[in-house]
């Protein structure tokens, strides 16, 4: 049972330490010491009430002393012997009263000044204790404004550090397009992917390229034919030229050579 009571006391101590804020205890204590601080001034105002009372009885008693001596004097002065006696007897029972009044009297003096003593001490100890708690209460401020601070700027660090994988992770992926870009550029420029676009188009098979190839001979051999005709006409010409007037040896002789090219060509 001892073991589960403290282990109760633990954890109720720990429930009510996250809850507890230092501020308010200190102030609270603060506040208990005022009441306490009001209770010595009420203690000290109730002493030196006492202590004003029996002064006030002891004149009261002081002047009743002196009445009882005139009297006694004025009855010897009238020879009332027995009326002295009298007035001096009172005056004995008033001496008396003196006499207990006093020490009641000086020892309320003495309370008064220890409890006067008393109180400015712990007056002392209060302000000392108030100007320790504004300073406590302002440090504690601080640090849990600077904890706050530090648990924001935790958080923000944790998050610029997501965003930071984001951007590299951007940068990355930026740089990876740029170089596919790069490279289907430089693909394009020398002719490597005219045969992959061709066979996605349908017609970049062998045959077609065959086609391609026998179409663009036709068209050379075409043209091949219309030159020879050019020759050949250039040369009859020549040769009509010839028969009408008298050939020049140098033209017989190109005509010679035209017809042996064409000869070979054929």
């Amino acid at each position: 049972m001892k073991r589960m009571s403290l282990i109760f006391k633990s954890k109720a101590n720990k429930a009510l330490d996250k809850y507890e804020d230092p501020r308010e205890t200190l102030d609270y204590a603060y506040q208990k010491q005022l009441e306490n601080m009001t209770q010595l001034r009420r203690s000290l105002a109730d002493v030196a009430t006492a202590r004003k009372r029996i002064e006030l009885q002891i004149k009261q008693v002081q002047k009743d002393l002196d009445t009882r001596d005139q009297q006694a004097r004025r009855a010897l002065e009238m020879g009332r012997e027995d009326l002295a006696r009298e007035a001096l007897t009172r005056k004995a029972t008033v001496q008396q009263q003196i006499a207990s009044l006093t020490p009641q009297h000086e020892n309320l003096v003495t309370q008064e000044e220890k409890l006067t003593r008393a109180v400015q001490q712990a007056q002392v100890k209060v302000d000392a204790f108030r100007t320790q708690k504004e300073t406590i209460k302002a440090n504690y401020t601080a640090a849990q404004a600077q904890t706050r601070i530090a648990e924001t700027l935790t958080g923000i660090s944790e998050e610029m550090g997501d965003v930071g994988m984001a951007i590299q992770r951007a940068q990355d992926k930026t740089q990876q397009l740029q170089a596919r870009a790069d490279a289907m550029t430089e693909l394009t420029a020398s002719g490597a992917l005219d045969d992959q676009l061709s066979q996605l188009t349908g017609g970049g098979d062998d045959i077609d390229a065959e086609l391609t190839r026998i179409s663009a001979g036709g068209g050379v051999d075409s043209e091949l034919e219309r030159m020879k005709l050019e020759l050949a006409g250039g040369a009859t010409k020549q040769l009509e030229a010839g028969a009408s007037g008298v050939a020049k040896p140098g033209a017989v002789q190109d005509a010679e050579v035209a017809d042996a090219k064409e000869g070979d060509v054929q």
